[in-house]
């Protein structure tokens, strides 16, 4: 485009489409895919690394409090050990956004409990997480745009021509239940725990159903939404 002395005009930046978009919440999930074509859980997690980021903080204020009732000493090994993987993963110049997300998320936590003066608030803004993630997969499975579809579409190369079939958007939703499922059942489990007032069952149900249990969601709404195979068509066929 030129103006009237016939310079070239800047082209005016284009609005990222809907795909775009997608892709890249797609890209910054962190859902891995195999060699093998499978989903690879350990990587889509963060590696043992991951692991360990996700599991040690509330792990030491759970086992800390639990044997101290100390609410200043748990909540500072937990925001210490989240801070300590942040500056390794600084100095190994590894992504940061992780292990900035996961100190964040720990001194929430931290000055939740601390105003309260309560072992169990530490939790209370994980039960908010939750409610908000289901909120927001129900709404994605109302207007037809299932998240598993936008998360998976992109890993698996259907990008978002998979929206343009029907039993592709069912088996997308049926994903996305699953992963709501798990987020249901850590507030089901939980909740009575942190209304009886109970930190250590409290914090065990919240490492087990961390981590291990979104894992396991995970790979079962990936395999759930798999594309049929022509093998797989033939073998449903009578014969």
């Amino acid at each position: 485009m030129t103006d009237r002395t016939g310079s070239e005009l800047p082209a005016s930046p284009q609005e990222p489409s809907f795909g775009d978009v997608a892709g890249a919440y797609a890209a910054k999930a962190g859902v891995e895919r195999g060699d093998d074509g499978q989903i690879d859980v350990l990587k889509s997690v963060g590696g043992v690394r991951g692991l360990a980021e996700a599991i040690v903080p509330g792990l030491l204020f759970t086992l800390i409090f639990t044997l101290t009732s100390g609410l200043y000493v748990s909540l500072g090994a937990a925001v210490a050990s989240a801070a300590v993987f942040s500056v390794a993963n600084l100095v190994q110049k590894r992504p940061l956004m992780q292990s900035l997300t996961g100190v964040i998320g720990v001194v929430i936590c931290a000055v939740v409990a601390l105003r309260s003066g309560s072992g169990t608030e530490f939790f209370l803004p994980g039960f908010f997480l939750n409610a908000g993630y289901i909120l927001a997969f129900i709404v994605s499975i109302a207007v037809r745009w299932p998240v598993a579809g936008l998360l998976f579409g992109f890993i698996r190369g259907e990008n978002l021509e998979w929206h343009a079939d029907r039993k592709r958007i069912r088996a997308y939703a049926l994903a996305t239940w699953i992963i709501i499922a798990v987020f249901a059942l850590r507030l089901a489990v939980q909740l009575p725990l942190y209304l009886a007032d109970n930190v250590a069952a409290l914090g065990t149900m919240r490492l087990a159903m961390g981590v291990p249990l979104y894992a396991l969601g995970l790979w079962l709404a990936w395999m759930v939404s798999r594309p049929l195979t022509p093998r797989d068509v033939s073998e449903r066929q009578p014969g």
